[in-house]
């Protein structure tokens, strides 16, 4: 789909909306499950839930990677029995859908009557002070395929979800980053696991080379993945309320490495000093998928908490 059909988000709205009992026909909260967070579902009322694969809602694409399981989750969430409908598994861009495609369900949550949006996602870290398995609430974000044109809102604007040019400055709420960590804070999560940055995106599938890396550190990333910020992009053009939340699953290869002269001159007894040398070995310390799912896996508990608790203080903070 080179430009956006706006029938499509009308079909698919309409195949979901029909399929859904009355507690469910207006849903306020929406959650965006990113790699290894899955199992964010199963904080939800199982007497209640009510899914709906991907491969069945028209204009809907079905993930192929692990951890993700392709499925659109409604439930009852937390205490307070917030109606939220859930994506268990995203589509991304990397597996060759366009920007728009995997924003479509974004746009299907505004019609379905989604006000805010929580997107969680496996992200590696660029930032020393963020350890594996610390959490990082989004509070900026650099849009790297979107800077240079690979961008959900290009084309046709949809006028009825948005304007032509709609601000980012304001992409993630500050209210809700604060009912974020007043959530950890109750839930027992310290804060010193929990922070705040900025989230880079880039298109993937490869991991960063350490001189890419370096690059995004120098320019105020926090941390890098391959998802998340189209579907805030989006989500914003929408109106809803944005919360990001990344679970930092693997440390980012930042170091230059073993120089490969330098090391033939010192075994030489040659004078080397104007060459730059790192004695770490980089093959040790290559990203890998399997290492983002072990971690989200271990952080599960946490995530689950985390979550039911922000849910329940958005509907007490909307008491107030």
């Amino acid at each position: 789909m080179s430009t956006f059909d706006e029938s499509t988000i009308q079909t698919s709205y309409e195949y979901i909306a029909s399929r859904l009992p009355d507690e469910f026909k207006t849903v306020k909260l929406g959650i965006i499950c990113g790699t290894g967070l899955g199992t964010l579902v199963e904080t939800i009322d199982p007497a209640t839930k009510l899914e709906l694969h991907y491969a069945d809602i028209p204009g809907f694409a079905t993930s192929k990677v692990v951890g993700h399981a392709s499925k659109l989750v409604f439930g009852h969430l937390g205490d307070e029995r917030t109606p939220t409908v859930f994506m268990v598994g995203r589509f991304h861009f990397y597996e060759g859908h366009t920007m728009q495609q995997c924003t479509l369900p974004v746009r299907v949550m505004k019609l379905l009557g989604v006000e805010t949006l929580i997107v969680t996602n496996a992200a590696g870290s660029l930032n020393v002070k963020q350890k594996v398995g610390d959490l990082m609430v989004l509070q900026d974000h650099l849009f790297l395929p979107g800077l240079v044109g690979s961008h959900p809102l290009i084309g046709h604007n949809l006028e009825s979800f948005g304007p032509r040019f709609p601000a980012m400055s304001d992409a993630y709420n500050f209210r809700l980053r604060q009912l974020a960590f007043k959530a950890g804070h109750q839930v027992g999560i310290s804060l010193n696991d929990m922070h705040e940055g900025v989230y880079c995106m880039v298109s993937g599938p490869s991991f960063e080379t350490s001189a890419e890396s370096r690059l995004l550190q120098q320019n105020s990333a926090d941390a890098v993945g391959m998802s998340t910020v189209p579907e805030v992009v989006v989500a914003r053009h929408c109106g809803i309320k944005v919360l990001g939340i990344s679970l930092m699953t693997n440390a980012v290869v930042i170091s230059r490495g073993r120089n490969a002269k330098m090391q033939v001159m010192i075994d030489a007894g040659l004078p080397c000093d104007d060459l730059i040398h790192e004695d770490i070995d980089r093959d040790a310390l290559v990203a890998n998928h399997e290492e983002v799912l072990e971690t989200g896996a271990a952080r599960a508990l946490d995530m689950q908490r985390l979550v039911k608790k922000i849910a329940d203080l958005l509907v007490l903070d909307g008491q107030k």
